[in-house]
């Protein structure tokens, strides 16, 4: 069982990745004013001293701390890692993403003792929360005028009078609200901040001020005990759960093949360099062996590299357990400086051995560009800009040796991305329900379909059922033939989306009668056929009884081409589409949806519009 210490929106995000587990823990917080769903987790209200948290954890078997309390909750942090090491479990600081502190605005304090030997303001204005109140006290008395901004909540104001200090000095923070409008009423010459990271409003406290011109003070935020392993977002968080607690997840995470050409890219430039990277750093010791690599939503996770000689390193992809084609490939990158660079192009990303070219429009980039997306690329120069700071421009080239041939196996030939493998990714990280990835197809096909300026996109299972649409469509081009798999309802309501008129949903009896009862995913771990279902649809269809009878003895769908005699097939095949339709029409409510029934021979046994 996992413990959980919350509060904070490191909480919740906390919350969110375990629940994907499915399994129970629990999430402990000292009062009750946070709102927070827990589905498989369980609330526990008010503060664990020592030997509470001590036997508390003896008595229900936990296996994993994970502490995602506020920065300045040094106590609890303290009495974490304490129990930790008293009961030799792993704990895990789930800690905020900050800003650097290398800022020549700022005028950084060690502590509260410290802030008041350095403000000599007439008047302030103190964003450092209600339990600050007591330590500031010197401040007035050396004359300095404090407005002090807290949360507008019954326990906050109590205990903000409590410490005697008058309504007209209290200010409330209210979520959203534009920090420039109560700096502007309160016309403070100074404000004082706690380094609390970016989901604190640190970096919207310091542009208000800087706007200003406000003198700013900011404490800085206390050392985190060495015994916690230390992660700074929900993809980082996981990938750590995983590794501490292997059976708490059934499925495990993996990177894209974007964090893993943006970490071997690192590698690369540090060789060139000679230098280790500035970034934000999450141990006091890097891993050896590993660069730090920032991901889209600006958390730091580690990955393993080899150096190699000739400024190149390796990685090898490690897609968890999603069922990727590219798991244990080499990717390489060698990073070189670039001597013909445009104006203001600091860094080129180039493809070598192994990586696609695209020959159709659709893409991020142009006909004839490395297929390396977007996102992958954004990634690449983030990260050596912000943690190696070139000064000269370079030439990044990203090779995949075995991605020809691995291509084959991929979406790749039918998006007009030839002699190679694509470097792609959105998050960095990949969740191991296959869906995520395959739904990131579904669109990028649909792009490519869109872009040849056919209106009409044919939607089928797999590359059998997609062998007798084409031959059905022989006028339509490649691209609009779109593979759903299993997700035809979730390729539907993309197809809305994206305000495609025309859609031909080609399907097979397995599938379809799934569909007509309604299951818009018909995966074989989500649903069966409901034979119960089937022999209504069969009455329906004027099917007598000794018919419907039969098929109580099949064990697979397409057994009812068999079953059903051919004077009725037609009939029958009508009324799953019928049912089909029910269910699926209201996806696509601005366009035209066909649905195709294949046989299993290629023929098309029905088609209603």
């Amino acid at each position: 069982m996992i413990l959980v210490f919350g509060g904070t929106t490191e909480g919740r995000k906390a919350v969110k990745e375990l629940e994907e587990s499915g399994k129970p823990f629990y999430y402990s917080t000292k009062g009750n004013e946070q709102e927070i769903t827990l589905k498989n987790g369980i609330r526990l209200e008010g503060a664990l001293l020592k030997e509470d948290m001590l036997n508390f954890c003896k008595k229900k078997n936990i296996r994993l701390l994970i502490d995602a309390a506020h920065p300045f909750a040094t106590h609890l942090h303290q009495t974490v890692a304490e129990v930790a090491e008293i009961l030799h479990l792993p704990a895990i600081r789930f800690e905020r993403i900050f800003p650097s502190q290398h800022t020549n605005h700022i005028t950084w304090c060690a502590d509260y003792a410290d802030a008041i030997n350095k403000i000599n303001v007439p008047v302030l204005l103190a964003t450092t929360g209600v339990q600050s109140i007591s330590q500031l006290k010197p401040l007035e008395e050396k004359g300095v005028k404090i407005y002090y901004r807290i949360l507008e909540r019954d326990s906050s104001i109590k205990l903000a009078r409590q410490q005697g200090v008058k309504e007209s000095m209290l200010c409330y923070y209210h979520q959203g609200e534009n920090e420039l409008n109560i700096f502007r009423q309160i016309h403070p010459d100074a404000i004082l901040l706690k380094d609390s990271g970016e989901t604190g409003g640190f970096n919207e406290k310091i542009r208000a001020a800087e706007e200003l011109n406000l003198q700013i003070f900011a404490i800085s935020r206390p050392t985190t005990p060495k015994i916690f392993t230390r992660v700074n977002g929900e993809h980082g968080l996981r990938r750590m759960v995983e590794k501490l607690l292997p059976d708490f997840y059934t499925l495990h995470s993996g990177l894209t093949t974007g964090s893993y050409a943006t970490a071997a890219a690192v590698a690369a430039t540090q060789q060139l360099l000679q230098r280790k990277g500035n970034g934000y750093i999450l141990s006091d010791t890097i891993p050896e062996n590993t660069v730090p690599i920032i991901l889209p939503n600006g958390e730091t996770i580690y990955v393993p590299v080899t150096y190699g000689k000739n400024n190149k390193a390796t990685v090898i992809k490690d897609s968890g357990d999603d069922p990727d084609v590219t798991n244990g490939v080499e990717i390489i990158a060698e990073v070189s400086y670039l001597t013909d660079n445009q104006p203001n192009e600091l860094i080129r990303i180039k493809g070598g051995e192994g990586i696609g070219h695209i020959t159709l429009p659709g893409f991020d980039y142009p006909v004839g560009e490395a297929a390396i997306n977007k996102v992958p690329r954004q990634m690449i120069q983030k990260n050596i800009i912000s943690q190696l700071y070139p000064e000269k421009p370079l030439l990044v080239t990203i090779s995949i040796p075995k991605g020809k041939e691995l291509a084959k196996r991929t979406f790749n030939p039918r998006l007009g991305i030839t002699d190679g493998i694509s470097v792609v990714g959105v998050s960095g990280i990949i969740k191991p329900f296959s869906k995520e990835g395959f739904l990131n197809s579904i669109r990028k096909c649909m792009d490519v379909a869109k872009a040849t300026g056919c209106d009409h996109i044919v939607i089928n299972s797999g590359a059998k059922s997609e062998g007798f649409v084409k031959a059905y469509y022989p006028e339509l081009p490649a691209q609009v033939f779109v593979e759903y798999g299993n997700f035809i309802g979730e390729t539907i309501k993309l197809a809305q989306e994206m305000h495609i008129p025309n859609v031909t949903l080609g399907i097979m009896m397995g599938k379809a009668v799934k569909l007509a009862e309604g299951n818009l995913d018909t995966h074989s771990k989500k649903v069966t056929m409901n034979k119960e279902f089937i022999k209504q649809m069969a009455r329906e269809a004027g099917c007598d009884e000794s018919i419907i009878n039969e098929i109580d003895t099949i064990n697979l769908a397409r057994e009812l081409w068999e079953k059903i005699p051919a004077n009725k097939i037609e009939d029958f095949c009508e009324t799953i589409i019928h049912h089909c339709h029910n269910c699926c029409d209201p996806l696509l409510p601005d366009g035209k949806l066909s649905i195709l029934i294949i046989g299993e021979k290629g023929d098309i046994h029905a088609t209603v519009s």
